[in-house]
């Protein structure tokens, strides 16, 4: 079965009629982030720098009205002049572009006919070709050192498990799909539905085309191929006879292609991942942590010896989680994206552990909702120059460059064409202590155009999923949304986010949601001191992470006039017993079994305080979401029928998890929450019983 990816585990129908707010706050001009604004966003992402560091390819994303999808295009940007072109544009999606080693071709994935197509762009020629027939999609592709070889990841059917031979139906007869049979502890993945039987395995192909040559078997994945020479492949998987029930576990192996010999370059119980040849092939950077069995653990740098010998930490010091990874071209340092207090920063780390931090505010491009997230590459030329997604507050993601002997600048302006004409949200960051300790919580306000504090506002507290994940100051459609029609819109990274140190996130290890809401009271408390919002007027909602405190926070207290919990957890019984990281839940959440210790679960489950709920609650869910599975959210509703609460099931069909991933859902979910608030807001009733 495919493996399980824990990061940020919870990660980020019709539509409800939207009263217009009653007090004049909401926009009336029409010059508001209004629903349909949603398919006028463009964003960037993926940017690769050429090896020469002239050129730019990035992924220009936007919202196709037509499909309801979130497309990409490939442009191209001239590091010197700015000058912006497309390149491969008007058919099917495309992306995950990566240049050749020597800077004359390009790598992309697409669609050819409705199917998974790999394709080079060659760029004195000026076309593209396809280079196989996929009857799966093609991931992680890599070129090798010397640009004749392309290895990627790839599904892998498997034999399906079956006990007994079923009959034939006679000719033309119309009989039931046959019978399903799974013995894998993970049979279902949010976003895949129910596992067919198989692998992720990894493959080469020439770069002239041909037929693929599978490199890894067996029933266990693996991934992340990364070039040490033209002849070894470093890959990464988990080949333990028990890895269901250690779905963090995994190792770095060195694959020698003439022979398929498998060598284990790290051994340790933890996970070793994302391995990066250094220029020379000398040296391995990867990132891992030795598995201490608990809910968060952050991710240390390592280098060892090609032949995995000579493991250093680097930085052990460093309180901040490492990400994905990229070799300065002298190959005496490692580039690294970190998550730091709310915005991405990216560092150099040098073979004696010493961090510098390169530049910040890399991010953007979380549409939905304000995560940080954003990526980066850098040049192969003796000063390297470094191409980055650029977030702010009022922009998603454009691409921009930094480097020694170039003006560091914004190449894109995707957006201005748009967001200039309108009243957008102005964000403010604020800083407040806990009452619980004392803590401090960072956190940012969207205030609506127009803005006066004088204390009549309603206010949204939304809140982050994960929940080991970290807002920040970047843009987001939901924020700009709710502020566009008058509400003063919070959102908070309390104890348990990310970007903070590992005490911060550790801080909710098996208390979980208990602390964050003090955290999250506290910044409330604070917004009506500032007479920023109406006491009177108090909103909250949140997705994943998010929808069980929202579930917990309406089980604590009766001072929000109405609440939408979305995708929540109700039940870390059932969480542990049904959802696709169920094992994750019980290992490493709870870190107790359901049938011995019941109570270890419930004390931290929202269910348990149905008793108390009185506020107005809606529910919402994706009917395909197997991360918190639609049970969660149904047996939240149900109850709060029973025990007479006002409260409405909204499920979106065909949605994962992810319920923003398509335009239409995005503007379904923040207006259908927007109409339940609008139905329980006091001013509103006021003004219509006047």
């Amino acid at each position: 079965m495919r493996a399980l990816a824990i990061a940020g585990w919870m990660l980020a129908s019709g539509t409800m009629a939207l009263p217009a707010l009653a007090d004049g706050h909401g926009d009336t001009a029409g010059h508001g982030f209004t629903a349909e604004r949603v398919f006028d966003i463009e964003y960037a992402a993926d940017p690769q720098i050429s090896p020469d560091g002239q050129t730019i390819v990035y992924v220009r994303r936007s919202m196709d009205k037509q499909t309801d999808t979130d497309r990409g295009d490939i442009w191209t940007l001239d590091v010197d002049s700015g000058a912006h072109r497309p390149l491969i544009t008007g058919g099917a999606s495309a992306g995950a572009p990566r240049w050749s080693p020597e800077g004359t071709r390009l790598l992309y994935a697409t669609a050819t006919d409705g199917k998974p197509d790999l394709r080079i762009y060659y760029f004195d020629a000026d076309r593209s070709v396809s280079l196989a027939q996929f009857e799966y999609g093609a991931g992680n592709a890599t070129w090798s050192p010397d640009g004749s070889t392309i290895a990627f990841t790839m599904f892998t059917p498997g034999e399906t498990p079956s006990f007994a031979t079923p009959i034939k139906p006679p000719a033309g007869a119309e009989w039931s799909a046959p019978v399903r049979v799974f013995d894998d502890l993970q049979f279902r993945f949010d976003g895949q539905g129910y596992l067919k039987e198989g692998a992720t395995h990894v493959y080469t192909l020439s770069a002239d085309g041909g037929t693929p040559r599978q490199i890894t078997s067996g029933e266990a994945d693996f991934g992340s191929p990364a070039w040490l020479d033209d002849a070894t492949l470093l890959v990464v998987g988990n080949e333990a006879e028990d890895r269901d029930l250690d779905p963090i576990e995994s190792e770095i192996y060195a694959v020698n292609l003439n022979d398929l010999s498998r060598t284990a370059l790290t051994t340790r119980d933890g996970p070793d991942l994302l391995p990066v040849p250094s220029p020379d092939g000398s040296k391995v950077a990867y990132l891992g942590y030795d598995d201490l069995v608990k809910s968060y653990q952050e991710n240390d740098l390592y280098v060892m010896n090609a032949d995995g010998t000579g493991v250093t930490e680097l930085a052990a010091d460093f309180d901040r989680s490492f990400g994905p990874l990229a070799w300065h071209p002298n190959g005496r340092s490692v580039i690294s994206q970190i998550e730091n207090a709310g915005v991405i920063d990216l560092v150099s780390v040098s073979m004696n552990g010493e961090v510098e931090t390169l530049l910040t505010n890399l991010g953007g491009t979380s549409i939905g909702r304000p995560y940080a997230a954003g990526s980066f590459s850098v040049s192969k030329t003796r000063r390297p120059i470094f191409a980055y997604t650029a977030g702010s507050p009022d922009r998603p993601s454009d691409i921009a460059v930094m480097g020694r002997g170039i003006e560091d600048r914004v190449l894109t302006d995707l957006n201005s064409d748009v967001l200039d004409h309108l009243d957008m949200a102005t964000i403010e960051e604020i800083q407040v202590p806990s009452r619980h300790d004392g803590l401090e919580i960072e956190a940012w306000v969207a205030l609506p155009p127009g803005f006066e504090a004088d204390g009549s506002y309603p206010m949204i507290l939304e809140i982050h999923g994960g929940p080991f994940a970290m807002y920040g100051p970047y843009f987001s459609s939901e924020i700009q949304r709710f502020a566009a029609e008058g509400y003063v819109t919070v959102y908070v990274n309390p104890r348990g986010s990310t970007g903070y140190g590992g005490d911060f996130a550790m801080a909710i290890d098996k208390a979980y949601p208990g602390y964050d809401y003090e955290d999250l009271m506290s910044v409330v408390d604070d917004l009506i001191a500032r007479d920023y919002v109406s006491e009177d007027r108090l909103f909250v909602t949140g997705g994943s992470g998010g929808g069980i405190l929202t579930a917990w926070i309406v089980g604590k207290t009766d001072r929000f006039a109405a609440a939408a919990s979305v995708k929540p957890v109700i039940n870390w019984m059932t969480m542990a017993l049904s959802a696709d990281i169920a094992q994750f839940v019980r290992r490493h959440w709870i870190r107790e079994d359901p049938w011995t210790n019941p109570d270890a679960f419930l004390d931290l489950s929202p269910i348990m305080l149905i008793e108390n709920v009185v506020t107005p609650t809606l529910v919402m869910v994706g009917e395909e979401d197997w991360r918190t599975p639609t049970w969660e959210a149904e047996q939240f509703y149900t109850a709060l029928k029973l025990k007479g609460v006002d409260t409405a099931l909204i499920r979106v069909p065909g949605s994962p998890h992810y319920i923003a991933g398509r335009p239409s859902r995005l503007i379904a979910k923040t207006d259908n929450i927007m109409g339940w608030f609008a139905k329980y807001d006091p001013a509103k009733t006021e003004s219509d019983s006047e």
